[in-house]
């Protein structure tokens, strides 16, 4: 549904057109020094307003609505909630009865019997990922020393990022691109086999946020063409350091000691300035849509660190749960 964790607990609230959005963690350890000022560089990184981003640019301050007190982290649930202030809804009135293509209109308008809010996508917007951020700061603070990092390597084919997002704005269309996460400094023993691997875990995170289409982890796809004396890394030391990284830091669903690193594919937005086919619900008839409002070129260009956040929750939950296991 719209939680996850097994310690480290969290789960998401809001639409984007309405009153807000926000995150309710349970599970944070109590003292854990926290004001609305730490949560800024991260939010910031997310925020529209640069070229290829929408223009819909909101505050996207954070308001910590319980679990600290005096600046610290209590142990309690910690709420935090985001307001929606620069909203279009009537930009979004013809998708009641035409559902965009590639979106979740006609899906979440089919499940939810047409009581879901259509509104910039409601509840399945990406306005939500404000609240995986803002978990992830926390995140950050609960699996210290561990670092992670996250940057867009590709945007449309293209490696050039800023020449790939010109010829989207050209066109008026969209692209997508891939991200790619390192994570480091990670101790041995983090994760189990099977089912809570640290893959799996990722991996279930990644595909929360919207756009996302796939995940691949170290040599992912390459390593169905090696042979085992390519792929398999040597082990060095005692310590674990291995001379390759091919297994990303991973074996048997557990941390080795080195890298963690994946790569995410984004799909283009699914909301773009050309003319479309349709559906229309109310006729039954195949029509043409224009799609109208403000919409990113390429979300991409925001997602880094939303998929750093979601590395940083799957760590904490990991790191807390072996935390419980040796106390």
């Amino acid at each position: 549904m719209n939680s996850f964790g097994k310690i480290f607990r969290l789960e998401i609230f809001g639409e984007s057109h309405g009153d807000g959005c926000g995150v309710l963690l349970d599970g944070v350890p109590p003292g854990i020094p926290l004001v609305e000022s730490d949560f800024l560089p991260d939010l910031k990184r997310r925020q529209a307003g640069a070229k290829g981003t929408t223009p819909r640019v909101e505050s996207d301050l954070p308001y910590l609505k319980s679990g600290v007190f005096n600046g610290f982290t209590t142990g309690a649930p910690l709420l935090i909630f985001f307001e929606n202030n620069n909203t279009k809804s009537k930009d979004y009135s013809n998708l009641v009865r035409q559902p965009r293509p590639g979106h979740s209109d006609f899906v979440a308008y089919k499940k939810y019997k047409g009581y879901n809010d259509y509104r910039g996508g409601g509840h399945f917007s990406g306005r939500l990922t404000l609240a995986l951020v803002a978990a992830g700061v926390i995140a950050k603070k609960i699996a210290s020393p561990i670092s992670f990092s996250a940057a867009l390597i590709e945007a449309g084919g293209n490696s050039n990022i800023e020449e790939a997002i010109d010829w989207a704005i050209e066109s008026k269309n969209s692209i997508g691109g891939i991200i790619e996460s390192t994570t480091t400094n990670i101790p041995i023993g983090l994760g189990e086999p099977f089912f809570d691997s640290v893959e799996s875990i990722i991996a279930h995170l990644v595909f929360a946020i919207p756009a996302t289409k796939g995940v691949e982890f170290g040599s992912g796809f390459a390593s169905a063409k090696m042979t085992g004396l390519e792929h398999n890394d040597n082990i060095l030391d005692s310590s674990g350091k291995t001379e390759t990284n091919h297994a990303a830091g991973i074996n048997g669903g557990i941390t080795n000691g080195n890298d963690f690193y994946f790569r995410v594919a984004i799909k283009p937005t699914s909301s773009i300035h050309q003319v479309q086919n349709t559906v229309n619900l109310e006729t039954g008839k195949v029509e043409e849509l224009m799609i109208v409002g403000r919409h990113d070129v390429c979300i991409a260009l925001r997602a880094p660190v939303v998929v750093e956040a979601i590395t940083a929750i799957a760590f904490a939950d990991l790191f807390l749960q072996s935390e419980s296991v040796s106390s």
